[in-house]
């Protein structure tokens, strides 16, 4: 009897870490969707942004006006990409949670009817001019 509790206990050890799995989200998810208020969609605008996360860590991506009223947000893990449609014809900019830090990128997109655009998220040190670190507040805000 202690021969077969010692083996089943054993079994169990080992089939345990296979059969946990990871509290990582999927592409697309719509994690912090209890802090922001419901998405802006305009299906008739036609429109496509495209946003691609290029590097070794998964990210959160605000998207909002040129008022800065929330707009849209998703989850998008490393080396994968999401496609944001009906976006608003407006002028565009983009908030992103990465790792511990809030960002805001300091280039507006201007999105027209029926255009497709491309953000590559990525770092580059050389490049910081392009956005600045913001607080957690200010990408949480309506």
């Amino acid at each position: 009897m202690n021969f077969c509790f010692k083996y089943t206990f054993l079994g169990i050890l080992l089939a345990l870490p296979f059969a946990i799995q990871a509290q990582r989200g999927e592409t697309g998810d719509k994690t912090f969707g209890g802090r922001f208020p419901p998405d802006v969609v305009a299906p008739i605008s036609n429109t496509f942004l495209l946003v691609k996360n290029t590097v070794d860590h998964d990210i959160i991506v605000c998207v909002r006006d040129q008022y800065k009223k929330y707009l849209n947000h998703v989850y998008i893990r490393n080396n994968e990409e999401y496609l944001f449609t009906g976006l608003p014809i407006s002028r565009v900019y983009l908030q992103y949670k990465s790792k511990e830090f809030y960002f805001e990128d300091l280039q507006k997109t201007v999105i027209n009817f029926g255009e497709r655009h491309t953000f590559t998220f990525f770092y580059d040190a050389s490049m910081e001019g392009n956005f600045m670190v913001i607080e957690e507040d200010d990408f949480f805000k309506p």
